[in-house]
């Protein structure tokens, strides 16, 4: 996802599906103040990534550990995909996070440990239910909106739909093992 602000939101990606991605930017920007949730900035270069970069995207959701997201008490079925950076945030499951909102368009969290990006590729164009991973800033990014290709975004899962609507209004995520 691309940044234009110093602030990093993740939108939870749903269907039961968890993708993690990581938010894209040439540099990262200061953290917002917000406990759990930190920012990421845009490319400066506003360039538009590559058709191949642009192709890696749908592999990366092909989803193979089922995991409940919970927001704000309502459960959601998600599942990741077997990328390094979601068997990474497999490890550290269960996580109870803080979300900040990001650009009217996803809600991030600050983690607790960087996830591995090995094998992964430069960058991903997250789509609504995403579940991803910005590895600049060691983010998780949840996507409630179609978001702009964005360097460094890892996506490691989705979450079902209904989570999409409900992730609009969420200040806080549980995430867990098991659908």
């Amino acid at each position: 996802m691309l940044r234009t602000a110093p602030v990093l939101s993740l939108p939870v990606v749903a269907v039961l599906l968890l993708v993690p991605a990581g938010c894209s930017g040439s540099a990262p920007a200061a953290p917002s103040t917000g406990s759990a949730a930190s920012s990421t900035a845009a490319p400066s270069s506003g360039r538009s990534p590559t058709a191949s970069a642009q192709q890696t995207a749908p592999p990366q959701r092909n989803t193979t550990m089922n995991i409940g997201l919970t927001f704000d008490g309502h459960r959601v079925d998600a599942a990741s995909n077997d990328s390094a950076a979601a068997r990474d945030l497999a490890a550290l499951l269960p996580l109870e996070l803080s979300l900040a909102d990001f650009q009217a368009q996803e809600k991030t969290a600050d983690l607790p440990a960087r996830l591995s990006t090995d094998g992964a590729p430069a960058g991903a164009t997250p789509r609504a239910g995403d579940i991803a991973y910005y590895a600049p800033w060691g983010n998780l990014a949840l996507y409630y909106r179609d978001a702009p290709y964005a360097e460094g975004l890892v996506v490691i899962g989705r979450m079902a739909p209904a989570g999409v609507a409900m992730l609009t209004e969420a200040d806080h995520v549980t995430i867990s093992q098991g659908g």
